[in-house]
């Protein structure tokens, strides 16, 4: 059910498109109709323009008409040919939510099992080499399609693809740096399509920006600790919602 909601809100940009080609088509018509207009409302040879001048008005009305009418069917002609490239271009983005899911499952097992725990049970570590070697070919399967995961760990705070769930002091890495992800974020075509979240440091050197990324989370704290209030997008505000 959740997937047939989601194609049918994919297909909404390439039914926006068919109703621009018929908006088109009406616009050519009209487009045509005013032409015609404008050649019959044109002097018979011989006649003298001097002696009944509205028609000659009626014709540059007319041309001025047609022009805008042109120019507004070239717009409606580029807007209908981007939407259509936009409806192809995302229109897994529906399934890619659902499907980097698997990641993060693959991603969990590996993380439940300890390295000792590898080392007591072989079979335990071939499982794991085993789950290991699944999520790499899974990730480079997404890449193929477009999908990328977010860069996190060691990264500088972004708010725009980071969405931070708590903060932990850390001393020896700059203030407002990604220490953990908890869930990995996903880019689909250069659009996020998921942000990741992760675990900030606070407490280090200032960066360059100050403060300016701090993140925080709906109740303005994080892990416990006063956090800023962003002034603009929040964190993982960007998320596709279009498709």
């Amino acid at each position: 059910m959740n997937m047939e909601n989601e194609m049918s809100a994919d297909d909404t940009p390439e039914m926006n498109a068919a109703d621009n080609l018929a908006e088109q088509d009406a616009m050519v018509d009209a487009a045509r109709e005013a032409e015609a207009e404008a050649l019959d409302a044109e002097p018979a040879d011989g006649e003298s323009d001097a002696q009944d001048p509205q028609p000659a008005d009626e014709v540059a009305e007319l041309k001025d008409k047609l022009l805008r009418t042109m120019a507004e069917l070239e717009n409606t002609r580029r807007i209908a040919s981007r939407e259509k490239a936009d409806a192809s271009k995302y229109a897994v983005a529906g399934f890619a939510r659902d499907i980097v899911r698997v990641a993060d499952n693959l991603g969990m097992a590996m993380m439940m099992v300890t390295d000792e725990a590898r080392k007591d049970d072989k079979n335990l570590d071939n499982l794991c080499v085993g789950i290991d070697m699944t999520m790499k070919e899974l990730l480079s399967i997404f890449e193929s399609h477009g999908i990328k995961p977010v860069p996190a760990e060691g990264q500088p705070f972004d708010h725009s693809v980071h969405e931070a769930v708590q903060q932990v002091e850390n001393l020896d890495v700059p203030h407002n740096t990604v220490l953990q992800a908890l869930r990995g974020g996903f880019m689909l075509q250069g659009r996020l399509l998921r942000p990741a979240q992760v675990i900030v440091s606070t407490g280090g050197p200032k960066g360059g920006d100050g403060d300016a990324s701090t993140p925080t989370d709906d109740d303005g704290a994080v892990g416990g600790q006063q956090a800023y209030e962003p002034d603009g997008t929040e964190p993982g505000q960007q998320v596709d919602e279009e498709t």
